[in-house]
Parts: C-alpha cells; structure tokens; sequence
C-alpha cells in the first residue's frame, strides 16, 4: 500500500541527516520526491561531508518512490525560482514541502555571544532562517492550488522544551526556536487555502554526523551508550521520516495546523515504529531526567 502515491514532494535540505530520512519514508510511501541540497557526487558544500542528493534520491526509488536529485543553493532566489519552476513543469503540482535546511555545524555551543566567530554565527542564521523563508515565497503559490498541502519545518527541540531550557548557544536558540514560529506563522497564511503547516522535531537523531561524533556506525551505535547512557533513546533518520509520511498520509492532517511536534510523540498517535521496532520518545525522556537534576541535551548533529 502506497497512500502517497502520485503525490509530490519537495525535501529541502535532503542529503543526510533527518532530511534524508524524510524523503525515503514518502518514498516508501509511493511518493514523488525531490531531494534538494548542495552536496553533489562532483561537489561539496560547507558542511564537506560525503553524502550527496544524489545517494538520497537513489534511495528514495529503491524505497518504492521516484527520487529526483537537484541541486540547489536555498539562499539563492533565482535557484529556488527555478527549482519550482522545473517541478511545476514537470508534475503540475506540489502536495509535501519539508524544509529541514539547517546549519548545525556553524553553531558553538558553550560560549557567550560575545565570544562566538560573528561570521560564522550570522551564517548559520541565514541558512537556518532565510532558506526556509526563500523556499516558502517561491514553493508555496504551487502548494495552495490543491487542498490538503502540508509544510513540515524541522526544528530541534519541541516549543514546551524550548521554552524552558536554553540551547547552549543564544544564536542556536533563536534559531530553532523562530522555526517554531515560522510554522504557526505559516499555519495562519495556509489555512484559507485547506492547507496545513507544522513543525517537527526528531529526537536524538543517529544522523551520519552523530555517528561519526561518536565514532560508531548504525549497526553496532548502541557501543556510544558506554559513552553517553543517555544515547540509548536515540532514533534513526527513518523515524522521524516515518512521522512525516503518516502525518502526509492523514487526511485530518489540518487538526495539527500551526503545532509543534515531536517524532516521539507521533509514534505513539499513528502507531509507527523505528526500524528496530522500537518507539522512542527522547523529548520526553529528556525533559524527565532534566527535572531529576540530570543533564542530558541532544544538541546539535541532525
């Protein structure tokens, strides 16, 4: 059973991390999806890490789905404009847009800001903030002309803990916390139109970058755990994918209009699991040993 199936979806910031599980879940799910990105076979961004748009779409079809690599620069409005342009053409309509753009690696935790490279903070900004800005402006006009689009923003952290907890880094917080925001923000302006926008945070994420932190691979990741205990919660890419995909999947989708969520959360409302068959809820897990006077934080690596 494909429920997605025809249906086309945009993953901005697709090439590793949740972006990538994203796009291979509404692949499985039967859906067209386009994977954005910088990273190529023949070029790399800033990040200079070795996943590419390119190994993403291939796995988007060998999930079940259509995978379609472009590469695009998302602070670039005419590569945005294009990019729209290209799937308008080619499929007349856009029912999914992900924007998961982040910039993670920027950030420096840890350090007041007066400390921090201003460079480097203001960069992170810009990719964090201003590519989910361009990608809405230009995306947007195609999504409203059918009822039932759905935005997914990509976020770290839930608005409740956010709230509450600082993010050990005051351009970080600002940062993920205005995509909280953005998405209610958006979820006012989609509304008229039947459509539906939402934010989502996965939990501790086995992203490649979090692995390699710890020097482990998916396979053997439960020997981080002698490390850091609390990286037993940890989740895959796929689950937070699998999050995106049922709420894609929901035709009362627009009961979340303007929410913040949680991959956890979710698993326990449509009943999906990680790949291992597990259903982790690291946002509450944390917020409970947070109140025990435990430190544990997933900052950083999605």
């Amino acid at each position: 059973m494909q429920p997605l199936k025809d249906k086309v979806a945009i993953v901005a910031g697709g090439t590793r991390g949740a972006g990538r599980g994203i796009a291979i879940e509404l692949g499985a799910a039967g859906a067209i999806v386009y994977v954005t990105g910088r990273s190529t076979r023949t070029q790399r961004s800033d990040y200079d890490r070795p996943e590419t748009i390119e190994e993403t779409a291939e796995l988007v079809t060998q999930a079940g789905g259509q995978g379609i690599a472009v590469q695009v620069d998302h602070l670039d409005p005419e590569q945005v404009r294009s990019l729209i342009s290209r799937v308008e053409q080619e499929q007349g309509q856009l029912n999914i847009l992900v924007n998961d753009i982040g910039a993670e690696h920027f950030a420096e935790f840890y350090k007041p800001i007066w400390e921090v490279d201003l460079e480097r903070g203001l960069r992170l900004l810009s990719l964090a903030i201003e590519t989910h800005l361009i990608t809405s402006h230009f995306a947007l006009p195609l999504l409203i002309q059918q009822p039932g689009g759905l935005v997914v923003e990509l976020t770290d952290g839930t608005a409740d803990y956010n709230q509450q907890h600082y993010r050990q880094a005051l351009i970080y917080d600002i940062a993920k916390n205005s995509i909280i925001r953005m998405a209610w923000a958006l979820a006012q302006e989609l509304k008229p139109y039947h459509c539906t926008a939402v934010c989502l945070t996965p939990g501790w994420l086995r992203s490649e970058m979090m692995l390699d932190h710890f020097g482990v691979s998916e396979a053997n990741w439960q020997d981080a755990t002698a490390k850091e205990p609390h990286f037993i919660i940890s989740e895959t890419p796929c689950y937070v994918g699998r999050a995106v995909a049922h709420l894609a999947s929901d035709p009362e989708v627009a009961h979340w209009n303007g929410h913040s969520l949680s991959s956890g959360q979710l698993a326990k409302v449509y009943g999906f699991t990680d790949l291992d068959g597990s259903q982790p809820d690291a946002w509450r897990y944390i917020q409970e040993v947070t109140e025990m006077g435990k430190p544990a934080d997933a900052t950083g690596y999605r």
